[in-house]
């Protein structure tokens, strides 16, 4: 019986509740993506966990692109002695770690000191607890609580619609970044994104290391909505974070923010992984809310390329539970996907390599092709075959690890290892022969070809053959 892949990818957090190579061996057949979280946890926790995760990636023969997720600019509370109580109505003093009396609520880094003003909010921890300031004196906020809570050591603060003037790469970013870069991470998730430039400044860094990364911008500011075709250009992939977006622009704003940002990365050809909170209730719980269900559905409805949890596999009771309802929740919803059967609309002309995917989805639609083949160099060629969500399963093709990798994050596409071929009539009967060992296309199954005459060579796609396999 053929395998019928999963078209929308998985993300999962590895944390401590995910790191043994008891939970990684249940995990790594049905993730796509494993990150690793800048925000926590020590150089030496990161290196183990990539150690394990490629270990297990390498017994179970999958392909799962290595994420990791720099903290960025963040505003957060500083070390704590015990955890602070706040209550409606109580006033307290946000201060920068540096000039912080007992008894203040100490914040890093001091620059949001030079920021504060009478009558801003100050949201901690996503919002839960919200507090207004009533005067500032030498760094020191007097705050009005609006909403109380417990706060802890690191949570997060923003302030929602005031510019920070700080360096989209601080220094930790840079030394966590150089540190990804020696673990041979695949994807470099970039936070706090205001401009293309944030991006441009990332890449840099990256190419200068001599690794292949690819930048994934996270949307999660308003200055980013407000450039984000600029930042689509530049990015390799986004993230719809929608946790500090929501703390930003509101809550209400989010899920339409949500379904206009995946389609403007489907235009542009770019993967697009939707995350936060998306089964939150799990971290406690081995079954989602109702709610949470449909969130997650309608992200996969809305066309997302892939889903990702994050304290539900980091710190979580029921990773492994987590990561399969995610995966049912995507095969029950998946059927109802349609084919964007048009070259989508963008500001530059679709290349031939497009132009030349559209019309392969098209053949295989009207043919009802077992599957789309897609040898490729660096990938490009099956993302602009994802970017059509066809019906067809896209077995991407590759001699190159780090394209393989890339890959996993590609919606509807099963990365396969090739080895190199010197023609295309060798790289014809390889496609196939690697095809009908994934499980996907039998012997005898009509499937289409598309990749280009010039073997190995990026960017040369011209070709689309019919095959009977």
């Amino acid at each position: 019986m053929a395998v019928i892949p999963r078209r929308t990818k998985i993300v999962a957090t590895i944390g401590p509740a995910s790191s043994s190579p008891e939970m990684l061996a249940k995990l790594m057949p049905v993730i796509d993506g494993a990150r690793l979280n800048f925000s926590h946890g020590t150089h030496d926790d990161h290196a183990a966990r990539a150690r394990a995760i490629r270990e297990a990636q390498a017994e179970t023969g999958h392909p799962v692109a290595l994420i990791a997720d720099l903290q960025g600019p963040k505003l957060r509370v500083s070390e704590l002695a015990e955890p602070m109580e706040l209550e409606r109505g109580q006033e307290v003093v946000v201060a920068a770690e540096d000039v912080a009396r007992e008894g203040d609520l100490p914040f890093a880094p001091a620059v949001l000191g030079s920021v504060l003003q009478p009558g801003l909010d100050v949201l901690i921890d996503d919002g839960a607890v919200r507090l207004r300031v009533i005067s500032v004196e030498r760094g020191r906020a007097r705050s009005e609580v609006l909403a109380g809570g417990t706060v802890t050591s690191h949570k997060g603060l923003n302030l929602p619609g005031v510019p920070l003037p700080i360096p989209s790469l601080t220094k930790k970013d840079i030394d966590d970044l150089q540190f990804a870069l020696e673990l041979g991470v695949d994807f470099v998730a970039l936070s706090f994104v205001r401009s293309a430039s944030d991006v441009q400044a990332l890449r840099t860094l990256i190419e200068a290391s001599g690794s292949t990364a690819h930048v994934i911008a996270k949307i999660e500011k308003a200055e980013a909505v407000a450039v984000l075709d600029d930042i689509l250009r530049e990015a390799d992939a986004v993230m719809v974070a929608r946790g500090d977006l929501g703390v930003e622009i509101g809550s209400a704003e989010v899920p339409l923010l949500q379904k206009r940002i995946i389609v403007r990365a489907l235009e542009r050809g770019k993967p697009v992984i939707t995350a936060t909170q998306m089964l939150e209730s799990m971290i406690h719980s081995p079954e989602p809310t109702r709610a949470e269900a449909s969130d997650v559905a309608n992200a996969i409805l809305d066309g997302t390329s892939a889903v990702m949890l994050s304290g539900e596999t980091a710190v979580g009771d029921f990773p492994c539970e987590a990561v399969t309802f995610m995966d049912r929740i995507a095969r029950a919803v998946e059927p109802s996907l349609g084919y964007r059967h048009e070259i989508p609309e963008a500001e530059e002309k679709p290349t031939v390599g497009q132009a030349m995917s559209n019309a392969a989805c098209d053949i295989a639609e009207a043919l009802e092709a077992t599957a789309l083949l897609v040898p490729t160099f660096t990938g490009r060629t099956a993302s602009a075959v994802a970017r059509l969500r066809p019906r067809r399963p896209i077995i991407g093709l590759t001699h190159l690890d780090h394209s393989l990798q890339h890959m996993a994050l590609e919606w509807g596409v099963t990365p396969v290892s090739i080895t190199e071929c010197a023609d295309v009539e060798e790289l014809w009967q390889t496609s196939i022969d690697a095809a009908k060992g994934t499980g996907i296309v039998q012997a005898g199954d009509r499937v289409v070809l598309t990749a280009g005459t010039a073997v190995n060579i990026p960017g040369s796609t011209n070709v689309i053959k019919v095959e009977i396999a």
